[in-house]
């Protein structure tokens, strides 16, 4: 409540807070007396004001519970001298006096504690702490409390240190008049504390004696209108002091009719004379707050827009003349100028502000120079016109020749220049369309006061001709500038024209050209080329207004890797080898010129391979590879300056090709082709076959050649079962023997085993033969004898009586058993083998047949088959006899004509047992 009233009193609250804070706390309740004394002087505002001050102590209070009040710190906001020795004193108040005493104040500067040894016990409640050599430009000391090992804040404060201020120095003035004075100096070192500056203003003819004085914490201070009268004999001392002293300077006189400033004056025009040419006219009016009776001088200062260099011109005026003016000669024609003026006074050192810029232009004159012309010449159309396209640069005289108004292009017919045309253009290019005839074009350009010399380019002929004389072309780079050099097979050219654009350019007017004159090099900066793009440069002779044939080459200005790689089309792998293909990468992703393409495979879990080849190869195959097994495979693209690989593709290669399908295939259709045709033609001709293989043997009981009698037919055991019990013969009996065809060495051998074999064998097995047995025993031994079955015999009596066949064949009275021994079996199976070969068959000739003697065919198929034993003392006339006729031996008799045989096709073939 007291602060509060102090504060309602008009006592600045930190100007409070300075003051004791025990005595503060110790008036906590104010007697009524003094309420009564003070109260009444208080406004109703000014008490609403205190309300609000003691609700913001009292949040404050309770808002720091870790700080009690009841202690204070002294000097409070100190500022010291940096490098000095820093005391300050902590006091408890009378809260902290029983329980505790100085003993447990302790010290921190920001956030680090003090060492004890810079501590001092006053007394019991006061306690000091002494820092030597402070400097901090500003810090915390913070006094603490330390009880039962817990440390509370009791107050802080806040010190500087910094350094007296230095004698001020440089007072300058300046003065406007009936207006402002205003003074700047500097200070010397920062001094890092809070210090302020007064400017004194004295009279020197009055001693010395300040007339007025202005204060501020910056280095300047002005004095105002009226308090900046036109005195001539006037000085400027400036004091400067802070907490730590003060320092003065001396006091400089400095007259005001030096230091006068004026304000800008005013343009009034800036103008041209029409007929006179390089000349402008400038008038301008003088400020009007000027000291009375003072003459003038005016700068003026003209730039020329053109090249941006700017002159200056001076101009006494008297005080009495209220506007000035000037010639500006010397100047460039058709050019723009810029044009601002400055005054003083003629004894002020300080000149005016310049005036607001005007802008103005001499007067024109024809332009004198030659446009840059060039064309680009399109192929011909289908209706037999072509376009040019006309392009040319802006006149870049020097001086120019004033404001282009527009461009005269005019053309006509190479062997006809009656035939002229005339185009007028605003822009610097046009297309003309032109026939197939040799043309002369020109363009000029003009402005208000005439036209310039015309630029005269021959368009040549569709089908003209010219000779290349520029040889080679070679470009390079330095660190600045881009180098075309080239050879010419002509020293008498020495004009030529270097045209280069980008490679992707396609408008023709985006084309940049450059003429040279004796010379063959070229150089321009860096800078009117991109990096990391392809550029076409063509080199053109000239003779006259002709252009020959140009020598063109591409090159990059800078390079760096590509942009992308190109993607692999791995196709359809074989066995062994595969073939990549891939597209040339896009030429805006090029960055450089490809040098070659590099292929890299690798088998999966194998080791990874690679092929590098051309730039000009665009497919490439893969041989000596792992059949059935997947590779992954891309493609790295170089340049210059580096490669960057493709997307990787997977391919998986067969485990078959071609080849290994045709050779498993073809013998496998030609298999099944033949099998189809022999089955075919086994079902066409399956009679013919059966014939052949497994030929029909007939029966002769069936038998319509022979008339077979009843009663010996009957009589006969044999044939009786034959006839009756042919067909429930038991089959488990009967196997058959191989056939056998010896070699003719073994036929001897054979024939010899055979006839001891017959002679061995017991009568018992005729008779039982005769008895019906129908089993035959033979022996085995040597496997050669072969025992048959029982069947009908037929006799022939005698084969040379041909007409007499019918009686040839008669049934035998006695049935013998038959042994045709395996030797004769052979030798008669190979004769009669031969003599089928040799189509000589001539076995029982139908012819000799007489009245029902039918042909048996029965004899004519057993004929083929059948095999006989010749013997070797056999009568000479039957063995010349063809081989085809049967012969015929009496059973168990050799060499008997007559005898009677059995035939092999009707022998069941038996096994003996």
């Amino acid at each position: 409540m007291h602060a509060c009233v102090r504060i309602c009193a008009g006592v600045h609250p930190r100007l409070e807070a300075e003051r004791a804070s025990v005595s503060l706390r110790a008036e906590r309740l104010l007697p009524v007396s003094f309420s009564q004394h003070f109260l009444p002087i208080v406004t109703e505002k000014e008490m609403f004001s205190c309300l609000i001050w003691m609700f913001v102590l009292f949040c404050s209070s309770i808002a720091d519970e870790n700080s009690i009040r009841d202690a204070d710190i002294f000097p409070s906001s100190p500022e010291i001298e940096r490098g000095s020795t820093l005391q300050m004193f902590c006091v408890l108040g009378k809260h902290y006096t029983p329980h505790r005493n100085a003993s447990h104040i302790i010290w921190k500067l920001n956030h680090e504690l003090i060492a004890q040894e810079n501590y001092n016990i006053v007394n019991e409640t006061v306690s000091s702490i002494t820092i030597r050599n402070f400097t901090y430009s500003k810090a915390h000391v913070k006094c603490f409390t330390k009880y039962l090992g817990k440390e509370q804040l009791l107050v802080h404060t806040e010190v500087k240190s910094g350094f007296p201020p230095d004698t001020p120095r440089n007072i300058s003035c300046i003065y406007s008049f009936d207006a402002e004075l205003t003074c700047t100096w500097t200070s010397g070192r920062e001094t890092n504390l809070t210090t302020n500056y007064t400017l004194y203003r004295k009279v020197m003819t009055e001693g010395g004696v300040a007339n007025r004085s202005c204060q501020n914490k910056t280095e300047s201070c002005s004095f105002y209108y009226p308090d900046a009268p036109y005195i001539s004999s006037f000085c400027f001392q400036v004091k400067a002091e802070n907490v730590l002293g003060e320092a003065s300077s001396d006091c400089v006189p400095i007259p005001l009719e030096k230091i006068e400033k004026y304000e800008p004056p005013e343009i009034l025009s800036v103008k041209k004379i029409t007929g006179i040419k390089q000349l402008l006219t400038v008038t301008w009016k003088m400020p009007e707050n000027v000291i009375p009776s003072q003459n003038f001088t005016c700068e003026v200062q003209y730039r020329n827009l053109y090249s941006n260099s700017s002159e200056f011109v001076t101009v006494p005026l008297n005080f009495a003349e209220k506007t000035g003016s000037c010639n500006l000669t010397g100047l460039w024609d058709s050019t723009e100028y810029s044009v601002a003026i400055r005054c003083r006074s003629f004894e002020s050192v300080i000149w005016s502000e310049w005036s607001r810029e005007i802008t103005a232009s001499t007067e024109e004159k024809a332009p004198s120079e030659k446009v840059d012309l060039w064309r680009v010449i399109e192929s011909s159309h289908s209706t037999g016109s072509r376009s040019v396209h006309l392009m040319w640069k802006p006149l870049n005289s020097f001086p120019p020749s004033g404001r282009i108004l527009g461009y005269k292009i005019q053309y006509f017919p190479e062997n006809n220049a009656t035939v002229k045309m005339t185009n007028i253009s605003t822009d610097t290019k046009i297309i003309l369309l032109l026939n197939e005839e040799a043309y002369i074009t020109s363009v000029a350009a003009y402005n208000y006061a005439g036209d310039s010399p015309e630029a005269i380019l021959r368009i040549p002929s569709t089908g003209e001709k010219t000779s290349q004389i520029i040889e080679t072309v070679r470009t390079f780079t330095t660190n600045e500038e881009v180098v075309v050099e080239w050879i010419a097979s002509e020293p008498e050219v020495n004009k030529y024209v270097v045209e280069w654009y980008e490679e992707l350019e396609t408008d023709p007017f985006g084309r940049s050209w450059q003429y040279v004159s004796n010379s063959t090099n070229w150089k321009t900066n860096k800078k009117n080329f991109k990096p990391f793009i392809c550029y076409n440069i063509s080199v053109y002779p000239l003779y006259g207004n002709k252009v020959g044939a140009p020598y063109s080459i591409q090159t990059y200005i800078q390079e760096k890797k590509p942009s992308e790689g190109p993607v692999a089309d791995t196709g359809i792998p074989g066995k062994n080898e595969v073939t990549i293909k891939w597209k040339e990468i896009s030429k805006d992703k090029r960055n450089g010129f490809i040098s070659n393409y590099t292929i890299f495979y690798k088998p999966e879990d194998g080791k990874e391979l690679n092929e590098t080849v051309n730039s000009d190869v665009l497919q490439y195959r893969l041989k000596s590879l792992q059949a059935n097994t997947q590779y992954t495979v891309y493609i790295m693209a170089s340049n210059g300056a580096g490669g960057t690989n493709g997307e990787p593709k997977t391919f998986k290669t067969l485990k078959f090709n071609k080849e290994d399908v045709i050779f498993i295939a073809v013998p496998v259709g030609l298999s099944m082709v033949f099998l189809l045709v022999l089955w075919i033609t086994c079902i066409l001709k399956k009679h013919t076959f059966k014939k052949v293989c497994w030929p029909d043997i007939p029966n002769p009981a069936e038998s319509i050649a022979v008339e077979w009698p009843l009663d010996a037919s009957m009589s006969n055991s044999f044939l009786k079962g034959v006839t009756s019990e042919a067909k429930t013969i038991d089959f488990e009996d009967v196997s058959v023997l191989e056939h056998c065809f010896p070699e003719e060495s073994q036929e001897g051998s054979l024939l010899t085993n055979c006839e001891n074999h017959i002679s061995e064998c017991p009568d018992t097995n005729t008779k039982g033969m005769i008895n019906g047995d129908k089993k035959i025993l033979c022996n085995e031994e040597d496997e050669v004898a072969k025992c048959f079955a029982p069947s009908m015999p037929y006799v022939i009596t005698d084969q040379d009586i041909r007409s007499q066949m019918h009686s040839a064949l008669v049934p035998a009275k006695e049935i013998q058993p038959t042994e045709v021994l395996a030797g004769d079996l052979c030798e008669s199976q190979q004769i009669s083998t031969k003599n089928e070969e040799n189509g000589n068959e001539e076995v029982l000739k139908l012819e000799d047949f007489s009245e029902k003697a039918l042909f048996n065919p029965y004899l004519k198929n057993s004929v083929k088959t059948r095999e006989f034993l010749i013997s070797e003392n056999l009568p000479e006339h039957r063995k010349n006899e063809p081989k085809s006729q049967s012969m015929v031996l009496p059973p168990f008799q050799q060499n008997v004509a007559g005898q009677s045989y059995v035939t092999v096709d009707m022998f069941g073939l038996a096994t003996a047992h």
